[in-house]
């Protein structure tokens, strides 16, 4: 071990020392302690872990290096040669945590950012801190410390891995600190949740993989959902409302794929647009004759309900029928993506348009296709969701702005293109479901759990923003 190595060592055995001390004296002020005993309870922690460090590490260093640091060090004149030549070897090597710490940075900055949030949250929010929520916080970073440690050691398919394990962390801890969690029924409701979610984020996926961002999700949801309940109130037969449903939503994608292709940079801008727009004209044509635009009441058919509702049944089974045309949909789409040509040359084009170019491979055609692809599960997922509420809402997709961006960016596909895939997308989905049923069983209000959920993705979208775009590096 070198002297930087030693000094490192003992530097952090210091800091983890201090950092207990304080959590001690924030348990104690939670608990309304006498601050004689914090302050007393605070060192004595801080001593014996510091202790610990010292007995555990500090004192398995070599012994030459003990000798150099602790004892008397002669004149240059009294070395002999061999002392010089050790010492100026010694000094040519490059510091320990430059070479060791300095490539998972990012690692330690992102650890320390989770723990400054759960005090901060635990001071703003009256009730959250408690001995649940304590545990279950540091479960959650154990699994994240495990990851990160075997994460090490996986060559390939390394953000899967650490997506399972935050999403098994986040499931044990909900299993532990909410009663029911396990219970078939909020199974089941998550799943439900979940699927209308996935199927949402398609679209948001295959557009991320081109490095653009669909923005007129929520409002196509929206107007389809609006739209779907006003003509089946009309009188025309479902199926066909449907069918014209999801044309709408093709359309909306055709619009937006054509005009985001010609104004790439101004992309994001245009799909909030577009959305405006067919949000705005859905609501004019229902609101003709009526009352109101914002909502529509009416019968929703047996059969659109049994879709999407939680005592839905596939074939006699408890099983509603959304859960499974979002598995089917995921494996088609992850199949696709990975094992058949369109799914490669879109990876190629998201990674490099310049080469996939000289590929004969049309840039016009993807953009507009997964803009399209994009559109027709919006306009599936507020059908689905009109099954579900059993009245049109035009506000039922406002929350999916957010979470689209989120599932894709928690699950680890790059927002700039050419990285990841919706099977990650899968992932974060289930982690978002997790973390949000987790959030409610604890009792917070609507507010506390956007506020935290914010805080959890606005790092990853640094991170991804930090990164350099893998067009540079190809």
């Amino acid at each position: 071990m070198t002297k930087s190595a030693f000094l490192f060592f003992k530097s952090l055995g210091l800091f983890f020392a201090i950092l207990v001390g304080i959590g001690t004296a924030v348990l104690g002020w939670f608990d309304s302690a006498d601050w004689m005993n914090i302050v007393f309870y605070s060192v004595a922690t801080s001593a014996l872990v510091l202790w610990g460090w010292y007995h555990f590490s500090i004192r398995w260093i070599h012994s030459d290096l003990k000798q150099n640091i602790f004892s008397h060090i002669s004149s240059e004149e009294e070395r002999s040669k061999d002392e010089i030549a050790e010492e100026q070897e010694d000094s040519s090597e490059k510091n320990f945590f430059y070479t060791t710490l300095l490539p998972y940075k990012w690692v330690a900055i992102g650890f320390l950012l989770i723990i400054t949030i759960f005090i901060f949250v635990s001071f703003i929010f009256d009730g959250f801190f408690s001995g649940r929520t304590l545990i279950s916080f540091l479960i959650f970073l154990g699994f994240i410390i495990i990851a990160s440690v075997i994460g090490r050691y996986i060559k390939g398919q390394k953000s899967t891995f650490i997506g399972i394990c935050v999403l098994i962390g986040l499931f044990i801890i909900g299993a532990l600190t909410i009663n029911g969690f396990l219970s078939l029924l909020n199974l089941k409701s998550m799943l439900v949740f979940a699927a209308f979610l996935g199927l949402a984020t398609i679209g948001q996926t295959l557009v991320a993989l081109l490095g653009g961002l669909d923005l007129s999700i929520p409002f196509i949801i929206g107007s389809s959902n609006v739209a779907l309940m006003s003509m089946i109130s009309k009188g025309v037969p479902p199926w066909l409302a449907a069918l014209v449903v999801l044309l709408f939503g093709i359309g909306v994608g055709l619009i937006n794929g054509v005009l985001s292709f010609r104004l790439q940079g101004q992309a994001l801008i245009l799909t909030l647009g577009v959305g405006f727009f067919m949000v705005g004209g859905v609501q004019i044509l229902v609101a003709m004759n009526t009352f109101s635009a914002g909502t529509v009441f009416g019968v929703v058919p047996e059969w659109m309900r049994n879709l999407a509702s939680m005592n839905g049944k596939t074939i006699g089974l408890p099983v509603p029928p959304v859960i499974l045309i979002w598995i089917a949909a995921s494996i088609l789409v992850i199949v696709g993506l990975r094992y058949t040509k369109w799914g490669r040359n879109l990876y190629a084009l998201g990674g490099n348009r310049l080469s996939a170019d000289r590929l004969s491979i049309s840039e016009r055609a993807y953009w507009i296709g997964v803009y399209v692809i994009s559109g027709f599960f919006s306009a599936f997922t507020g059908a689905l969701l009109l099954g579900w509420s059993g009245g049109g809402f035009v506000g039922v997709g406002d929350t999916y702005l957010f979470l689209t961006l989120a599932a894709v960016v928690v699950g680890g596909t790059s927002l700039l293109g050419g990285w990841g895939g919706y099977g990650l997308s899968v992932i974060g989905v289930l982690i978002l479901q997790v973390l949000n049923t987790t959030l409610i069983g604890w009792g917070l209000s609507f507010e506390a759990q956007q506020f935290i959920l914010g805080l959890l993705i606005i790092p990853m979208v640094a991170l991804y923003a930090r990164s350099p775009h893998i067009r540079t590096q190809v």
